[in-house]
């Protein structure tokens, strides 16, 4: 995997401002150390779920909201697109195997640094080298390639994700987007396997072709400027999360901005008294 030093805002702008990491999918995470798992994998592992349990769990509680949802939906998705119902799960606050990714580093910056103490990252996934070959012994379908084992695809979720048994990792998003994956450019990366980081799935997998870059950003030197920059070009909680969760929670960072001093130095921003 490659690794990328980030010491500055001009020199990570720099980087993904040309063509080379165009079309790349982006995660931000307040942590270097954080590995790509997705908040399902994190739970089952962080509260000791029972190894041999966790596909039959996945699948039940699966059942459960799609059972219960309707009491609070306004529009339901259908009963046999697993991946609206993964992302409306996602949404609003379940552990999934879905990982939150955006198509702006910008967007990805701001993630990782918000709330960043220790040295944060910002994850890039390039999706055509996703696209690799693969065969399934005892499936209905060899060679099988990104198109065909897509979360998109009519019971493809059942027989190829809930199993934790194949190694692949795809992206996409549901054909219906709720207002946050829309503000926030956002996609979703999709593990096969929940008992596998990405990084692990896709080095065993891809192998040498260029897939995964992790930008590692000095977060005590880059905070400050980079949210202030990200600031004055809107990108916030506010605007990232459209509804009044998304303003409240971007009341924080206003704490640290302010038109006439810089709240963190005491220093008085010239024209203002």
């Amino acid at each position: 995997m490659k690794a990328i030093k980030i010491n500055s805002w001009n020199e990570f702008q720099n980087i993904i401002a040309g063509d080379e990491y165009r079309s790349w999918a982006f995660r931000g995470q307040a942590d270097t150390e954080w590995k790509l798992e997705s908040t399902l994998s994190r739970y089952l592992k962080d509260y000791n779920v029972f190894r041999q349990v966790w596909d039959k769990q996945e699948r039940r509680i699966f059942r459960i909201f799609k059972r219960k949802a309707h009491q609070f939906l306004s529009h339901l998705p259908k009963d046999d697109d697993a991946f609206e119902w993964l992302s409306t799960m996602k949404h609003h606050g379940a552990p999934t195997r879905l990982l939150d990714f955006t198509w702006s580093p910008y967007v990805a910056a701001f993630f990782a640094l918000e709330h960043a103490r220790k040295n944060a990252a910002i994850w890039a996934i390039y999706p055509p080298g996703l696209k690799f070959k693969q065969s399934f012994p005892n499936l209905d379908i060899q060679d099988s390639i990104h198109d065909n084992i897509g979360l998109w695809k009519q019971d493809n979720y059942e027989k190829y994700y809930l199993k934790n048994k194949y190694d692949f990792v795809t992206q996409g998003e549901p054909y219906r987007m709720n207002r946050r994956l829309i503000a926030q450019s956002g996609t979703f990366i999709v593990p096969s396997r929940i008992d596998k980081t990405v990084e692990e799935i896709i080095t065993h997998t891809v192998g040498k072709e260029k897939s995964l870059v992790k930008f590692e950003l000095e977060t005590s030197v880059l905070r400050h400027h980079t949210l202030r920059e990200l600031y004055n070009m809107n990108i916030t909680n506010a605007t990232l999360f459209p509804d009044l969760d998304g303003l409240a929670r971007s009341m924080a960072l206003e704490y640290e901005f302010h038109y006439a001093f810089d709240p963190i130095t005491g220093k008085k921003i010239a024209g203002f008294e």
